[in-house]
């Protein structure tokens, strides 16, 4: 188990925490998904937290930081599973079961759902990519998971976390800038600063939790689709598009690859894409997305922070929003026009 004082400097974000209170000692597995840095680590060790306050034992919480070299050595389902049955007390009373990061073990699910099947304990976990559950895991588990989305900060959460927010122009500028991610708050609110955190993270997002995972080879062609996706939200984006785009910078990709590298940067939470709708005809148009970013902080460290590109980065924010206050948000088309 953490220790304590491993949360009591954490910011509380009590939209999540009521939803995760909701289901606590129910017969449902918890998911906490979001992009890495989000908030996810935090949310656990706040619920760990309140059940220690209302008085359960310590020893009856088993918390698995999958980021964290103290747990390195558990690789597999069956490490996991060895671990927390070796951990947990046999003798009858509530027990609960925190894994951070999940995506991490080897074939995790197997250990998931023997922990469900057997009543072992309360299950929390946390995971940054939004393919976590298979199809396979879902059919299995129909009924009996609950995914909780994790987003950055929305601009309310973002005044929570400064000190000083009697001029909320001047912090939306800074939100418009630096984004939502909650590490930022920890550090001095200039480019320099914020930037250089912001495209380390980026970086080891793109390469854990796409270049690796998905053995992507063409990196810098890679690299160069990640820039064009970013400097282009807010648009209408297919992948013939970006495929032409790069032809005209005399690098050859085919579509079907394009297609790949979105997915992937969706898979890892680092963009979504919104589906366009004939509203008159009532139907999705397929391939005719606009993208817009988990994060816009990242965009503005990878590619600059430029005023002209104010109206992509405003509606990113607000598609962002609705998404945070449980939207489904599409993009409209009736003949030739474009309702945002």
């Amino acid at each position: 188990m953490m220790q304590e004082s491993s949360s009591v400097n954490l910011i509380p974000r009590n939209n999540y925490i009521e939803k995760i209170k909701h289901y606590l000692d129910k017969p449902i597995i918890k998911i906490l998904i979001g992009m890495r840095r989000a908030g996810k680590s935090s949310l656990l060790k706040l619920t760990a937290k309140h059940l220690l306050d209302k008085g359960i034992p310590e020893k009856s919480i088993v918390y698995i930081n999958k980021e964290s070299l103290e747990f390195d050595e558990i690789k597999t389902y069956k490490e996991l599973h060895e671990y927390v049955i070796a951990k947990l007390p046999s003798k009858n009373g509530r027990k609960y079961i925190f894994i951070d990061e999940i995506q991490e073990i080897e074939q995790w699910e197997k250990a998931i759902i023997s922990f469900f099947s057997d009543n072992i304990g309360d299950i929390i976990i946390s995971g940054s990519n939004s393919k976590i559950l298979s199809s396979e895991l879902s059919t299995l588990l129909s009924g009996r998971y609950i995914e909780i989305p994790v987003y950055p900060l929305s601009f309310r959460e973002f005044l929570d976390f400064r000190k000083d927010k009697s001029d909320t122009d001047s912090e939306f500028l800074k939100f418009t800038k630096y984004g939502g991610l909650p590490g930022i708050h920890q550090l001095e609110f200039n480019d320099e600063v914020v930037y250089l955190y912001l495209n380390s993270l980026l970086n080891a997002i793109i390469y854990k939790d796409v270049v690796s995972r998905y053995k992507i080879r063409d990196t810098a062609t890679f690299d160069k689709v990640v820039k064009y996706l970013f400097d282009n939200i807010g648009n209408i984006t297919t992948a013939k598009r970006v495929s032409d785009f790069l032809k005209s910078q005399k690098i050859k990709v085919s579509v079907d690859t394009i297609i790949n590298h979105i997915n992937y940067l969706e898979s890892a939470m680092l963009i979504n894409k919104a589906a366009r709708y004939d509203l008159k005809g009532k139907k999705i148009l397929e391939f005719y997305d606009k993208i817009f970013l988990n994060d816009i902080g990242l965009r503005n460290g990878l590619i600059g922070y430029k005023e002209k590109d104010i109206n992509g980065i405003l509606e990113n924010i607000v598609y962002n929003e609705l998404r945070f206050r449980g939207y489904k948000v599409f993009i409209g088309k009736i003949s030739k026009m474009e309702i945002d």
